[in-house]
């Protein structure tokens, strides 16, 4: 078999760093040496609260689902989505139930839960890997789903509001409209992408017809927002994403309970599986966190960032972008990172300035690629992932470019 894409990357981040490493000795900076030491150790530390972190989450909502499951409720979501699913991922036979955890996670990813969307995003892994004829090499659904969730649309990203409104911003949420725009196009640079790899037709009614609705969804939704103050735009996403999820939980438990379903022994099976799951991802998470944890600590990125600048101003380019371009190059490796990066340039440029708007707007519309497929890859044991990687990030350059477009077009 072909060596696997992730284990040519895992080398090359190494060899990256190393050669950051070097450049930095030769420079003088002997610190680097300390700070790649303690990387390696942070890393294995990380790895392992990530993944206890996420036993209780995945046990209760691995329980919950399962519970859904038996209801129909989950059924009801698959059979509203099926359509559209099925002609994007057409080895998925038709009533799977795999349609209704991918229908309930793009949802969750949609209003902002981020406590939902991950264990569901690893339920429809699961389910998806069931359909696996090799168990070790992700299926062309399992990547199609992987990039959905690395580029999917957030409707509200409230916590980035909340960021603005610490730092001092005169209106925190007027970044709403640039975010959602430069996410769309994140999301369909990767749906393309999939799509000519995988040769799917985007071109037929089903599609187009779920395309138009999500579009005039959107649309909608916008010109609602917009009316709304910031402080009204939090409270909004919070009573709706905090309702529709209680909603959910207790239709699960009402409605399997009518059913006579034995609703206490399949919570207990579902929340037993979630527990493994998330133990069974610290090996995964562990290896990626080491790479991504060395690459930072080599100051390659610091290498990548001053190139990225010189070629800029080589070629006579506005290079107001560059100020903000740490947080676009941090988010596909760690959100945390990211977040800091983010702080860092809104401190230092203005939270008002082209610098800190555009690195909010990278912050809102871009995702942490390499954690999202070391966890999702991770819980079901793939270990060559074709080209899911390649995709996630044609995803994310598409959402960093269009991030850029937009912050000029609205900000000059």
């Amino acid at each position: 078999m072909r060596q696997a894409l992730l284990n040519r990357v895992w080398l090359l981040f190494f060899v990256v760093s190393t050669i950051a490493i070097v450049l930095e000795l030769i420079g003088g900076n002997t610190q680097v040496l300390s700070v790649a030491v303690a990387s390696l150790f942070a890393s294995a530390k990380l790895a392992a609260d990530i993944s206890l972190g996420l036993i209780g989450v995945l046990a209760l909502w691995m329980g919950l689902m399962q519970v859904g499951e038996k209801a129909g409720v989950v059924g009801l979501f698959a059979r509203l989505f099926e359509p559209l699913l099925h002609k994007l991922m057409p080895e998925v036979p038709r009533g799977h139930k795999a349609y209704g955890s991918i229908s309930m996670n793009l949802t969750a990813n949609m209003l902002g839960l981020d406590n939902a969307a991950t264990p569901l995003g690893l339920k429809a892994m699961e389910d998806l890997q069931s359909l696996n004829p090799v168990k070790a090499v992700a299926t062309n659904a399992q990547i199609l789903f992987l990039v959905l969730n690395t580029s999917s649309v957030t409707l509200v990203p409230v916590t980035v509001f909340l960021y603005r409104a610490q730092q001092g911003a005169a209106a925190p949420a007027d970044i709403f409209l640039p975010i959602l725009l430069a996410t769309c196009a994140s999301t369909l640079v990767g749906l393309t992408v999939v799509a000519i790899v995988q040769r799917l037709s985007m071109l037929n009614t089903v599609v187009l017809a779920y395309g138009g609705v999500i579009f005039a969804f959107l649309g909608a939704s916008i010109f609602y927002l917009l009316s709304l103050s910031a402080t009204a735009i939090g409270e909004v996403s919070s009573v709706l994403g905090n309702g529709i999820l209680l909603a959910l939980v207790l239709s699960f438990i009402l409605v399997a309970g009518f059913k006579k379903v034995p609703i206490y022994d399949e919570f207990i099976e579902g929340a037993t599986k979630g527990f493994k799951q998330a133990i069974q991802l610290i090996p995964y998470l562990l290896a990626m966190l080491l790479a991504i944890g060395f690459l930072r600590a080599s100051g390659a990125l610091d290498y990548a960032l001053s190139g990225l600048a010189s070629v800029v101003h080589l070629m006579g380019f506005d290079g107001r972008f560059i100020d903000a371009m740490p947080t676009a190059l941090m988010k596909p490796f760690s959100g945390s990172g990211a977040r800091a990066m983010m702080l860092e340039t809104m401190s230092h440029h203005g939270v008002d300035s082209f610098a800190g708007r555009l690195s909010a707007i990278f912050q809102g519309s871009t995702e942490t690629t390499f954690y999202v497929l070391a966890v999702y890859f991770g819980s079901v044991g793939i270990k060559n992932g074709r080209h899911a990687l390649g995709c996630g990030l044609a995803a994310d350059a598409g959402g960093i470019i269009a991030a850029i477009g937009v912050c000029y077009w609205f900000y000059g």
